[in-house]
């Protein structure tokens, strides 16, 4: 008869296999070894310059904030020190004592986001149009629009105004609002966008019996979510920002902007603290910065689509 070896013989030679530091199949291959790679002149010339650029462009926004935290006396200190010597918050109490930042800030936000909206819903309507339901001299209307897009505004603004004044809105908020809501930049856009749509959807909705506006509505606005928030975003940064507009139509302070406001901070001669009204103009960026930050995945991907198949 032959005699199984017992548990304790089996386990013997596996435990000894286990515990061989040395042993071939536990040591570690070189091949699968990580090495440290340098990257190649290519790539380290493409992030010097990346950095270069962020620092050219965040440089400025990074002055404008800490001259802002700085004593008035501190301002023009020679030699400059980048960061304030005795941080406070002083200048941002001086902007609220000097102008109504409130209504400034209604006021502006009242103007930004109509023409928003407006542009929004313009620009995909317009678009859908010239993308998906062509007719006769389409071609040459929607270079016509494109047109516009190199004209100037201080061309405009003369027959803008009297036009304005003619209906009997001058120096009102809508003499700001109804002539934006038109957009060439987001025609354009909007029909780019749904030209990369599949036209395969429309004839399916037609087919269930939906018409022209039904298939827009309910077939490709959802779609073209991503495009809408690109003309909204870029829409409400440019507003936010706009200095000229309302300056030449609006006259009482009633109805001014944020910026017209922030120009007051200077005093009638420019007398102005400078941290004072680099406090304004910090202030004045944080709307834009949040709209930035909940937008910037629309913004992505409106930007990305088409990029790929």
């Amino acid at each position: 008869m032959t005699t199984l070896p017992s548990t304790s013989e089996q386990a013997a030679p596996r435990a000894a296999s286990e515990s061989a530091p040395d042993s071939p199949a536990r040591r570690p291959s070189t091949r699968r070894r990580r090495r440290l790679r340098l990257p190649s002149p290519s790539r380290a010339a493409a992030l010097l310059f990346m950095g270069l650029a962020a620092l050219m462009v965040l440089g400025p926004v990074m002055w404008t904030l800490s001259t802002s935290l700085r004593a008035p006396a501190e301002s023009f200190d020679l030699p400059p020190h980048f960061l304030p010597l005795s941080p406070d918050l002083t200048a941002y109490t001086e902007v609220f004592a000097q102008i109504d930042v409130i209504r400034l800030v209604t006021n502006s936000a009242l103007v930004t986001a109509l023409i928003a909206g407006g542009q929004m819903i313009t620009a995909a309507m317009a678009g859908y149009v010239f993308a998906r339901l062509p007719f006769r001299g389409s071609g040459l209307l929607f270079a016509l629009v494109l047109a516009t897009m190199m004209i100037p505004v201080q061309v405009t603004i003369v027959p803008v105004f009297m036009l304005i004044r003619g209906m009997g809105l001058a120096d009102t908020l809508l003499a700001l609002i109804i002539p934006a809501v038109p957009t060439a930049f987001g025609t354009f856009l909007m029909r780019q966008h749904f030209l990369n749509l599949p036209g395969d959807y429309a004839e399916a909705a037609s087919l269930d019996g939906a018409g022209p506006w039904r298939i827009f509505f309910s077939v490709y606005l959802p779609l073209a979510a991503p495009g809408m928030a690109i003309v909204g975003i870029l829409a409400f940064n440019y507003h936010w920002n706009e200095f000229f507009r309302p300056l030449v139509l609006t006259s009482s302070q009633e109805n001014f902007t944020l910026p017209l406001g922030l120009v007051s901070l200077q005093g009638n001669l420019g007398t102005g603290s400078i941290s004072v009204v680099l406090a304004g103009v910090i202030l004045s960026m944080i709307p834009a910065l949040i709209v930035f930050l909940f937008g910037q995945r629309y913004l992505r991907e409106g930007l990305t689509a088409g990029a790929g198949k």
